[in-house]
């Protein structure tokens, strides 16, 4: 069959490769591949640099981002064949901390977590593949086209969850939530914000293409200006931050009312020092009773809150959103960035080109 890989820490090492038929192992389902969707991780591991092969190999498969659907699964599984399905990226370490001990392995303590895709064990980017039903998700038939929204939803379920918990220290009754960043963690930030009933602001540098109709759509309001001068006008009770852009984050904490929580989970270039003036930054913070928390990853909990947060949306905004599908033969294109790109999916099924 046929693999997406790379030599981690080598750039222009992208190639599909022939590689054996996956055999699973006692308990685990056979899956084959739908598409995968392609975010900024899997850029920096093309670009050499990020990732780690297995142990023993050379190459990684890659892609974290799964759809697929179910050829085989053993009796007491929980899964029959045709089950739409995606699979959990981490797996917690071999000598378990604390939190992977307790299932919580997207806040694991000493970093000997693997990934699929990612760290140390091959990703969903081939035409088929294995996995135990305990890192196995189910999604609703009606997802097929779309399903592959579901890892990065998941990251912003953790993201909304983390919020909802800090902010529950004390008394808590947000309004406003200002998203930073109209990609797809963005977007599916600002789709969650909306369902919980606030009043949603997503703000980002590009005044045309698709961005600024699928925020409308979702009954929210875009934003081109200055970080700075939009949180100022809106002063959010949240903010979820989805730029790893260092002078956005820095407008943004300081940018809430009182009260405020700001969950950054964009990862920010290295490399890029700015001046700040951390007594008046503190100051903020203190002064306001403000929380600023870091968010990456997430458990099977997450996963199936996206799950359910996917079935109840709209199909139609949420396909919008996948702005090109490129067949698994043109993979190299799936990796160009391009103007207008939302998300870029790549299809195993010989589904074709969108």
């Amino acid at each position: 069959m046929r693999a997406i890989t790379v030599q981690p820490r080598q750039s222009g090492s992208l190639r599909v490769d022939e590689v054996p038929e996956p055999a699973p192992a006692d308990g685990e389902l056979l899956v084959d591949a739908l598409a995968i969707g392609v975010c900024g991780t899997d850029h920096e591991i093309v670009a050499g640099d990020y990732g780690a092969a297995p142990l023993g190999h050379d190459r990684l498969v890659i892609g974290h981002e799964s759809l697929g659907r179910v050829r085989a699964a053993p009796p007491g599984s929980g899964f029959t064949p045709g089950d739409l399905v995606m699979g959990v990226v981490r797996r917690p370490d071999p000598e378990p901390c604390g939190a992977c001990r307790r299932g919580e392995f997207d806040m694991c303590r000493n970093g000997r977590f693997t990934e699929r895709g990612i760290k140390e064990r091959d990703g969903y980017a081939s035409e088929s593949w294995t996995i135990e039903p305990d890192y196995a998700i189910p999604l609703d038939a009606r997802l097929e086209r779309v399903g592959v929204l579901m890892e990065p939803t998941s990251v912003v379920a953790k993201a909304w969850e983390q919020v909802e918990r800090v902010g529950a220290r004390a008394w808590f009754d947000p309004r406003r939530v200002l998203v930073t960043g109209a990609g797809p963690v963005g977007l599916l930030a600002a789709l969650l914000g909306v369902k919980r009933g606030l009043d949603v602001h997503v703000l980002d540098r590009v005044s045309e293409g698709p961005k600024p109709g699928l925020v409308a759509d979702l009954g929210a309001t875009y934003h081109t200006e200055d970080a700075a001068e939009v949180a100022d006008k809106v002063r959010p009770d949240i903010v979820i931050e989805a730029t790893g852009a260092g002078p956005v984050v820095l407008d943004v904490l300081t940018g809430t009312g009182g009260y405020g929580v700001v969950c950054l989970t964009g990862v920010s270039s290295a490399g890029r020092p700015l001046a700040v003036d951390a007594a008046s930054l503190n100051r903020e913070l203190v002064l306001e009773n403000d929380a600023v928390v870091g968010s990456v990853n997430a458990n099977p909990r997450h996963y199936q809150q996206a799950a359910q947060a996917l079935a109840h949306a709209d199909l139609d905004w949420l396909d919008r959103l996948i702005t090109r599908r490129v067949p698994l033969e043109r993979c190299q294109e799936a990796y160009e960035s391009r103007p207008g790109d939302i998300k870029v999916v790549v299809t195993l099924d010989g589904a074709g080109q969108s």
